[in-house]
């Protein structure tokens, strides 16, 4: 009997000798599918089918409002792509007591759009969960008053906020763009729709992790966009909707976080797009219009969100978040064609590089925060030459640090706004660090949204409110 005990017993862990020896061999991801970033389109509603808009469809009119106003701040970076007000006035040289001054706040969808300004009104992007819309916002400058919203139904998922572009405005219109690529033209006095452009739809433009990012361009009388899918970038009428050009995609180049630069290089204007994929330039004019002049594929990172930076000389900054670093390329004329080398390509730690905002141009240096990567210097703002961006001249310290805030340059003093809710204002000096003056305004969550300003009124949010600010 024990005999017969002793063998089952010795079968038996034979049999989980050859088990757990399966079990070891045995692949558990066999039936797993890779997942790719972006590929999903992540961060939209229902990413299995397409979601038919009628962009535009619904207004809502709250009143209106007469004002003297005459300032604007009518794009990404401002009228001139640098982030630097021009005519604003004096502004006030140190603060006490009340100031600055809060005028404002209004509640937002969860997201990081910034406002732009025209004339006494501010324009922003926000999406209503509640309602389920993505909408265009006009609000009183001077007192907050909502006057205005042009809307349509749109489901999305929250993914760390929503809406993330800032409105382009000219004398007639305003170009928008939602978080899921749905592009709307209407009429700046009286928010009249003039068109719409589904760029899923048409261009088959792979959503962007974290919703769309780019900021429109108005160019003269042409809305300059980059897509990806079918066409890298695009040119359409401003007055009638009509596509002028499209540049093919052959690299499938994707839609990036970042923004359309104009640059023009000895005399040749161009569009400068930091994509996924590459970065590149597009003919602005000529018999190449809307044609591909140089681009370069060394530039090649999943998540972009800073513009380029681009100089004179030839050289264009480029820098990215999530470990990407930043790299210099030096473009070069020959002829007919274009010579692109890479100069420069650094880690976080070891230079100047930004995870969302991008670099301002002071007096011939460059003024960033750095990524939260970025070792010793995380957060901090740091001033570089753009002759050799790994040299920093100078830092904010590790008592300044802002997260990833937003910052601009106005009456030759730079307001930085962090994380959270706190507003410096500091010297744009080319040797040292100054700071002038600095106060917390909110309890602020995730302020990363860009600011503007006009008229002495800065505009400022965080995920969930707008704010408006007197700076005179």
């Amino acid at each position: 009997m024990e005999k017969n005990i002793k063998y089952i017993l010795l079968g038996i862990g034979a049999i989980l000798l050859l088990l757990f020896f399966w079990w070891l061999m045995k692949d558990p991801t066999s039936q797993f599918a890779e997942s790719i970033p972006g590929a999903d389109n992540r961060g939209g509603a229902d990413s299995a089918s397409v979601q038919v808009v009628n962009i535009g469809e619904k207004f809502e009119s709250f009143g209106t409002t007469t004002s003297s106003l005459k300032g604007t701040w009518t794009r990404f970076r401002g009228a001139d792509y640098d982030n630097i007000v021009k005519n604003t006035g004096p502004l006030k040289n140190s603060w006490a007591g009340n100031d600055p001054e809060i005028k404002w706040s209004v509640e937002l969808g969860e997201g990081h759009a910034g406002p732009a300004i025209y004339e006494g009104k501010v324009y922003v992007m926000d999406y209503d969960e509640v309602k389920r819309e993505d909408a265009l916002r006009c609000f009183s400058l001077e007192d907050g008053k909502e006057l205005w919203r042009r809307s349509y139904k749109l489901s999305v998922k929250r993914n760390h906020g929503m809406s993330r572009t800032v409105p382009a405005i000219n004398p007639e219109y305003i170009l928008t763009i939602g978080p899921r690529c749905h592009v709307m033209c209407v009429k700046r006095e009286s928010g009249d729709l003039v068109w719409g452009l589904d760029m899923v739809l048409k261009y088959q433009t792979e959503v962007p992790l974290w919703f769309t990012g780019q900021c429109p361009m108005i160019d003269g009388n042409k809305a300059i966009l980059a897509p990806g899918g079918t066409s890298v970038m695009i040119a359409v009428d401003m007055a009638t909707g009509k596509v002028l050009w499209e540049t093919p995609n052959p690299g499938g180049i994707k839609m990036s976080h970042s923004s359309i630069m104009p640059w023009t290089l000895n005399g040749k204007k161009m569009y400068v797009y930091s994509a996924v994929g590459a970065v590149l330039a597009v003919s602005a004019e000529g018999a190449d219009e809307g044609k591909i002049l140089w681009q370069s594929t060394a530039w090649n990172h999943a998540v972009v969100a800073p513009a380029p930076v681009c100089f004179p000389d030839g050289k264009v900054f480029l820098t990215a978040g999530y470990g990407a670093g930043s790299m210099m390329i030096q473009v070069t004329p020959s002829g007919a064609e274009y010579k692109v080398e890479v100069l420069k390509q650094y880690l976080p730690k070891e230079g100047m590089a930004c995870e969302q905002q991008t670099p301002v141009i002071w007096d011939g240096k460059m003024l960033a925060i750095e990524p939260k990567d970025a070792g010793p210097l995380r957060n901090q703002l740091i001033c570089v030459d753009p002759a050799d961006v790994t040299k920093v001249i100078w830092t904010s310290g590790k008592d300044g640090r802002f997260g990833l805030g937003p910052y601009l340059i106005a009456d030759n003093k730079l307001f930085v706004l962090s994380d959270d809710g706190t507003l410096t204002m500091i010297k744009p000096d080319t040797k040292k660090y100054i700071q002038i003056a600095q106060k917390k305004l909110f309890d602020g969550e995730d302020a990363w949204g860009p600011m503007a300003l006009a008229d002495g009124f800065l505009m400022l949010r965080d995920a969930k409110k707008m704010y408006c600010v007197k700076v005179n």
